[in-house]
Order: C-alpha cells, then structure tokens, then sequence
C-alpha cells in the first residue's frame, strides 16, 4: 500500500494511492463512513498491521471510478511529508563504499549516526528555500526507513520485521555549515532539508530494501545513480545498531545514506553547487519520485 499526506485547508490529511489517483480518506469517509479506518498517518503507523489490514478492506470496497469528489488527481494535490510527527530523525552518514571512496573517507567500522528534526519534512514538489547562510548546498538521495513498532535490542535477523514501511528522501546538505565544525548537525537541519514522499511504501511492497536502484536528477542531468547493495552497513544491520542504543518508536525515520555522485565528491574545480531556481529529482526504486524546486530565501 502506498500511503501519502495532502495539505488541504491548512491540515495533513491521509490519502492512499489507487490507480487512478489519490484517495482523500477524510472526504471518501464522508461518503462511506467507517469508524475504525484511521485518517492520520502516525495513527495508522502506530497501528500496525490490524490498522493497516482495515484500511485495505475499506479501499477494495472504495468504488474509485468516477468519484471526483474523494479522488484527486496526482499533478493537483499539495503534497505533505509522507511522516509528519516523529520521534526522531535519525541518520547514517558516509555508509556507501563509493561515496566513502569520492570523499576519500575510510569505511566505518561501525554506522555514523547524526540526527535531523521536523523543521526539515516537507513534501513532493514543495518549493525549498536556499538558506542565505550557505553557498554551498548538496543532494543526497536516500532511502529512507520508517519504524513500525517499538525496537529495542533487537537482532540484526529480526530487525526488518519492525519496519512499517520505506519512503524516498532527499538528505539536503549545507557543506559549508557542515564542514564549520565537527558536528555535522548544523549543515543539516536547517528548515525543509528533509523531503520525503511522495509516497509511504508499505514494507510488504518492497520485501528486500537491501536491493533497491537510487538516482538523482538535477535540472534533468543525472547526478547519481547506484543501488542500495552497495551500502556497507544494510538496513537490517541499521536498524539492529540503533536498537542497542537507543529505543526506536513508531513513525521514527532513519536516513540509511546516500551513494557517490555528490556534488562534495567531484573534483574542486567542477564543483556547481545548488542554487534558486534547480530542480532537484531524487528516486528509489518502487519507491517512487520526489522532486523540489529550490527558491531564494525571503
């Protein structure tokens, strides 16, 4: 099931993807009221497989042809963050061999962890500001993992089965801010630098994210383009570490890395950094395709 978030009338509403369009839970409920089919998307992830399992029974009895008043069309909707509220962001940095390699940075031994906040979330084709404080922004497109009930020490074999689910993201990056310290956090957070979406991917619909194809397009040029295998610690290895450390809730996001092609990894003299007016694409396989439009800062 692909699980999306609109904006409408200044709320986050839950939609789910069908093929010919996006359901607007809220309004088919109007219609077909059902008590127990949640419509935010924190309380269907906390609610796991029962939530999830009548949400699906409602959808396959959803008649969706013709019926424009619950149906929106894809190219209209504003779109939200496909997580809106969690509890961490967590992330892994330099966790791709190639991209260890354009940085001439040594594999490390065990994940880099940084963290994000929710200032950063925001959806599919949101216009991003280009904080006036950098000059020297990057992509990095990630697959991102959504936990779906609470981790705590859990085994590396047993690690996917508390996955609810997995999104596209796009870890933006101010290296300037990044490099003023040791502390990465400042390049990261500043506001917008989390897109994800469009859609919340279900885990049953991608099985193995230890094998999914990433690509980055700016402005239509491919930047990057490398798979998920090449990761040197796997998602299951991730989500294992982190349980040891800390305990992961539902709707918690971690951001498993991003391969080479970065712009931080191209020789000095060949370095374009992102500016107003880019057009940022980032995609997973069966993931699907996030794109941003970058603006100045008012």
């Amino acid at each position: 099931m692909k699980l999306v978030t609109i904006k409408k009338e200044g709320k986050q509403v839950l939609g789910v993807k069908v093929e010919n369009g996006l359901i607007d839970l809220e309004e088919a409920l109007r219609v077909r009221p059902n008590s127990q089919v949640h419509t935010n998307i924190m309380e269907v992830i906390a609610g796991g497989n029962e939530v999830i399992s009548i949400l699906e029974d409602y959808i396959k009895n959803l008649p969706t042809e013709n019926q424009t008043h619950y149906i929106m069309d894809e190219e209209k909707v504003e779109w939200g963050p496909c997580v809106t509220q969690p509890n961490k962001i967590i992330c892994v940095g330099l966790n791709y061999r190639k991209h260890a390699d354009e940085t001439k940075s040594p594999y490390p031994k065990e994940p880099v962890l940084f963290s994000k906040f929710n200032n950063t979330l925001t959806g599919h084709k949101c216009e991003i500001a280009v904080p006036r404080v950098t000059k020297r922004l990057d992509y990095e497109v990630e697959l991102g993992v959504v936990i779906g009930k609470e981790a705590k020490d859990v085994s590396k074999e047993n690690a996917l089965d508390y996955v609810f689910g997995y999104c596209t993201a796009n870890d933006l990056s101010a290296r300037d801010l990044q490099k003023r310290s040791n502390q990465w956090l400042l390049g990261k957070t500043c506001d917008d630098f989390s897109p994800i979406g469009p859609y919340l991917v279900t885990a049953d619909e991608v099985r193995d994210p230890n094998n999914l194809q990433l690509k980055t397009f700016v402005n239509g040029e491919m930047r990057q383009d490398s798979i998920t295998s090449d990761m040197i610690f796997d998602v299951d290895e991730i989500v294992s570490y982190i349980s040891q450390h800390m305990t992961l809730t539902p709707g918690d996001i971690i951001l498993t890395g991003t391969p080479e092609g970065v712009i931080i990894g191209y020789p000095l003299e060949k370095r374009v950094y992102l500016k107003p007016g880019d057009i940022v694409t980032v995609e997973v396989e069966k993931l699907g395709t996030l794109t941003n439009k970058l603006v100045e800062e008012k």
